[in-house]
């Protein structure tokens, strides 16, 4: 099947600053990714350029559709949730779900009310009163309940406990995700989305520095922790990133066998967080 998204020397130049450097990347149709990066790396820039919301240059292909000159049928297709929900401060929650009801083809009111009965966001409440929390569920719901081909989320749980945020992506894997759709979520919270994704991407400086499926990931990379006296035998396999824990060093190896590792300590994957502060150590060119 044609990739959902295809990008060929990706680009944008904000002033003196490069966004995106040439950036090559195709994500598969069925796909959940996590697209990783700090600050400032460009994960919002390629999620713009994805929507047709900025100029770019190099080749772009979002379901077939140049976001540039064809974004009208293009977001007939996409949703998108931002890290900021704006919805009118004066408006109740029954007038919000009318309007995009009226407005779009693919909304399924059901989905939403049975998103919100989950919830403490009541039809009659105006969205000044709603608490911020309850102002992102809101916004969830109804982006949520519109049968896109391609969802995009950009911080989709700012603002949510703990609680709300476990429960979105319960939601998102059992009545949103199937095989005919693909879902980009970026997220500080790294951990929390782990179990969900199928593929990972990290951006740095304006790069992609790591793409990968996460079945990849578990084949390509293992951590070890090792005790003291098998450090240096462990450092001679040049391994990614070496760090502290109660008193033991902790190594992380790219490619290495496992056989060859297993004599040196406790084997096991890493996980997202650990992979992706060592990648942003510089041990990725």
């Amino acid at each position: 099947m044609s990739a959902v998204v295809s990008a060929r020397g990706l680009s944008k130049r904000y002033r003196n600053k490069i966004a995106l450097d040439r950036v090559d990347f195709d994500i598969a149709p069925g796909r959940i990714l996590g697209l990783i990066g700090p600050n400032g790396a460009g994960k919002t820039t390629a999620l713009k350029a994805i929507l047709g919301l900025i100029p770019f240059e190099g080749e772009l292909k979002v379901l077939g559709y140049d976001p540039r000159t064809q974004r009208d049928a293009l977001m007939r297709e996409v949703c998108f949730i931002a890290d900021v929900a704006v919805l009118p401060r004066w408006m109740r929650v029954w007038q919000a779900i009318e309007f995009v009801e009226g407005v779009h083809p693919k909304f399924d009111r059901s989905k939403c009310e049975a998103f919100l009965s989950h919830t403490q966001v009541k039809p009659h409440l105006r969205v000044k009163e709603l608490s911020k929390g309850m102002i992102v569920q809101l916004h969830l719901a109804l982006v949520m309940a519109i049968d896109a081909r391609l969802l995009v989320l950009d911080e989709p749980t700012l603002g949510l406990d703990i609680l709300y945020r476990k429960q979105f992506y319960q939601n998102l894997l059992e009545d949103y995700f199937d095989h005919d759709k693909t879902i980009i979520v970026t997220t500080h919270q790294v951990e929390e989305i782990e179990h969900i994704l199928t593929d990972l991407m990290f951006i740095r400086d304006g790069r992609i520095s790591l793409s990968a499926t996460m079945d990849e990931i578990g084949e390509r990379f293992t951590e070890v922790m090792v005790p003291p006296d098998k450090a240096e035998a462990a450092r001679a396999l040049a391994p990614l990133d070496e760090r502290q824990v109660f008193g033991k060093s902790v190594f992380l190896f790219d490619g290495v066998e496992r056989a060859r590792l297993s004599a040196l300590g406790e084997l096991r994957t890493p996980g997202i967080a650990d992979l992706f502060v060592a990648t942003m150590k510089g041990a990725y060119a």
